[in-house]
């Protein structure tokens, strides 16, 4: 068996490593966050029909972030369990083929960008200047999107042994670039003879960010990463390496495509209603990802840690930081609700609200808000699922979450009453969501964490 010396994931206090390990992904993440933000802020001030197609989008966009986080989880999972076990040759050969599939996801997102955009836009909306403004947007993202998919490799190699700080350089680099970019290439800059582009100017400043931002990360890896390097000369493809990748990354995408899944039925459901219920919803998802941001970031760190320790067979470990990790989770998502109850309406008047927006808005937001802290816990659990290579587990929680019985309650609820009973949906979806992940842990608790050698953690996960 390959040796090498013990990384930081197996010996490091928990406290400290958490910190270390996930303090530059939530700072990236929450850079990231703002990048939405401020996107869809420059993008209202061209007009509504403008945000509203943007907003429509956000399915797609979330999509692609689904198929390459997805292939990211399982990549992960698999090189920290190998460095755990002490085997880093295989860990480099399983991000070679991760490598591989990357440049796999973006070519099927290319094609879907250059054929299938009008018909995803003409289920949404008859608005045919709406529609315009999405493929205009759309087509660039999609087309150019190998800096998205070529950046969240890169990080997630970057994460997998622990150089966080790294990771954050690069995202920030390229969300700083795009959030910079954003109005010069909007509203146009004349003393650089750069004229107004609008939604196409937000889709140029987008990939321009990410594929700075991609580079950025290939070069960190290069020169910093010495503990991971792909297998290129000797290199054989596996179908073996790809299953294992995907026996944990495809419930991943699963789970991260039904936040797109969501978003288009709520859509869907919500046009029915107030034209500008949709608005408001794509509005909420910007919003909220402030609050989210930082817990999906946590859980990078997370995720590392814990197939690092269950490679390692270290029980202990992967029990504390599954407890750290749902008390700082509830904390922020308990800071979120107070934010978003307090001030809904300065909130929403970032995005050049029309009056249907604020009157709808206030409550949705003080509604959809109070399922922040069931959520922060089921998250956390579920990447613990995914860290100990039970995607499924991730997958049936988020499935109860995010769609059964999110969308039917949505429609119920709105025949019940009105557009302001929709919102409810969502929060009653996370305590059916929330019950299945205490279930599930429980379970994995008794079939695989006390099984491991270290028998005195075999009890203490019983307080979660």
């Amino acid at each position: 068996m390959e040796t090498t010396k013990e990384n930081k994931m197996g010996v490091m206090p928990i406290n400290k490593l958490l910190v270390t390990m996930s303090l530059p992904i939530v700072i990236s993440m929450l850079i990231q966050a703002m990048y939405n933000l401020v996107d869809s802020v420059f993008v209202a001030q061209i007009n509504a029909d403008a945000l509203t197609a943007v907003g429509m989008a956000f399915p797609m966009q979330s999509l692609m972030i689904a198929f390459q986080t997805g292939l990211g989880v399982g990549m992960n999972a698999l090189v920290s369990r190998y460095l755990g076990q002490k085997m880093p040759s295989e860990a480099g050969k399983a991000a070679t083929h991760a490598l591989i599939l990357t440049a796999l996801n973006y070519v099927a997102f290319f094609i879907v960008g250059l054929t299938a955009l009008p018909a995803f836009f003409s289920l949404q909306t008859q608005s045919e200047a709406i529609a315009g403004y999405g493929v205009e947007y759309l087509s660039i993202v999609c087309c150019c999107s190998f800096g998205l998919f070529f950046q969240i490799y890169v990080e997630r190699i970057l994460q997998a042994t622990g150089k966080t700080m790294l990771s954050m350089i690069s995202q920030i680099t390229g969300a700083v670039l795009n959030i910079a970019l954003d109005p010069v290439f909007i509203f146009g800059v004349d003393f650089l003879g750069i004229a107004p582009m609008g939604v196409k100017g937000a889709a140029i400043a987008t990939v321009t960010g990410q594929i700075i931002g991609a580079a950025v990360g290939v070069i960190l890896h290069h020169f910093c990463n010495k503990e991971l390097r792909l297998t290129v000369k000797s290199f054989k493809l596996s179908f073996g390496t790809i299953k294992t990748i995907y026996s944990v990354g495809i419930p991943s995408i699963i789970m991260s495509a039904l936040v797109s899944v969501l978003t288009f039925g709520m859509n869907m459901i919500l046009k029915a209603y107030e034209p500008a219920a949709a608005t408001v919803f794509g509005v909420y998802f910007k919003l909220q990802s402030f609050v989210y941001m930082p817990v999906f970031g946590m859980n990078n760190g997370i995720v590392p840690i814990i197939a690092y320790n269950y490679g390692a067979r270290k029980p202990k470990r992967i029990i504390s930081t599954l407890k750290l990790g749902v008390i700082c989770s509830v904390m922020i998502m308990l800071l979120g609700v107070v934010l978003f109850e307090l001030i809904p309406i300065p909130l929403l008047n970032m995005f050049s609200p029309t009056d249907d927006m604020i009157r709808i808005g206030e409550t949705a937001v003080r509604v959809l808000c109070l399922s922040f802290p069931l959520a922060g816990i089921s998250i956390v659990l579920s990447s613990g699922f995914q860290a100990l290579g039970n995607g499924v587990y991730s997958m049936i929680v988020f499935i109860l979450r995010l769609i059964v019985p999110a969308l039917p309650f949505a429609a119920l609820f709105g025949m019940l009453g009105g557009v302001d009973f929709i919102w409810l949906a969502l929060p009653a979806s996370d305590v059916l969501g929330l019950i299945a992940a205490i279930y599930f842990m429980r379970k994995m608790h008794k079939c695989v964490i006390s099984k491991m050698p270290d028998s005195e953690s075999s009890t203490e996960f019983q307080s979660i």
